[in-house]
């Protein structure tokens, strides 16, 4: 018996699993700033100031402010300034406010994005064949309202539900977010749910410890993919290869233990 005839539910991760990132951050900030004027900032500088002030936003306000009830673009303007900041640039209100309302609706349209060949057809084959497909993402709404929609990933025809972060409040490596996702898809049981994603630490862990089945993709060849094989996770190159997998005969797989990865 094959897997997928045994589940009632896929979960899905997006970044990295049904769309990629085009391009480096640093060609956004530059448009914008040459936009508003001013010079090019230097992309590496840019790259690692960013990382620095999303991480101290993400650990201060998680959930993109949900808990304050921070407006989303509020948010995002405090960790763009600081990512300026930390990069060693500092502008004056009128002109950063220029600045960041580019790069705020430019993420906030599919121009960064670009969808992986495959995502669109595995999602129609998994709800052709009677299954529930939700999104489980550490993102905003506009994930949700914008994003997926212009990339042809649309609630209806590509996916079912989704479970935002910045919606709900809980995010990734919680498990909680999982247990949304299986309550939103009508109490579905763990051991009938699959979710696919990235990470190890993000995806595959947390679904497992609460008893679903999980599987990783390796898009990018990454040096840790060893590891997780290793530590007994399924990891396929795309998702062809899952659904291939999906389809063939299957034994049942242990259920993991929460683990520390």
């Amino acid at each position: 018996m094959s897997l997928i005839s045994k589940l009632r539910l896929i979960t899905v991760d997006v970044t990295g699993t049904l769309l990629a990132y085009k391009g480096q951050l640093g060609d956004y900030y530059c448009m914008a700033a040459k936009a508003a004027g001013k010079p090019c900032p230097d992309y590496q500088r840019m790259h690692e100031g960013f990382k620095l002030a999303y991480t101290e936003m993400a650990r201060q306000h998680p959930c993109f402010g949900f808990a304050a009830k921070m407006p989303n673009i509020d948010w995002w303007r405090m960790c763009v300034k600081d990512s300026f900041v930390k990069a060693g640039y500092e502008y004056d209100e009128e002109t950063f406010e220029k600045i960041f309302k580019r790069i705020y609706s430019s993420f906030g349209s599919s121009a960064p994005y670009s969808v992986f060949p495959d995502a669109q057809p595995f999602m129609r084959w998994l709800r052709g064949k009677g299954l529930t497909v939700g999104i489980v993402s550490n993102a905003e709404y506009r994930y949700k309202d914008v994003i997926l929609p212009a990339l042809g990933l649309n609630q209806g025809s590509e996916w079912d539900f989704g479970v935002f972060s910045g919606i709900v409040g809980v995010e990734k490596p919680d498990p909680s977010i999982y247990r949304i996702a299986l309550e939103m898809a009508g109490k579905v049981a763990p051991e009938e749910a699959l979710h696919i994603g990235d990470s190890m630490r993000k995806d595959y862990t947390p679904a497992r410890s609460i008893g679903m089945h999980a599987l990783l993709l390796d898009r990018f060849k990454t040096a840790d993919a060893e590891s997780w094989r290793k530590s007994g996770a399924t990891v396929l190159p795309d998702l062809v290869a899952a659904q291939e997998w999906l389809s063939k005969n299957l034994k049942d797989e242990p259920v993991a233990a929460e683990q520390n990865v």
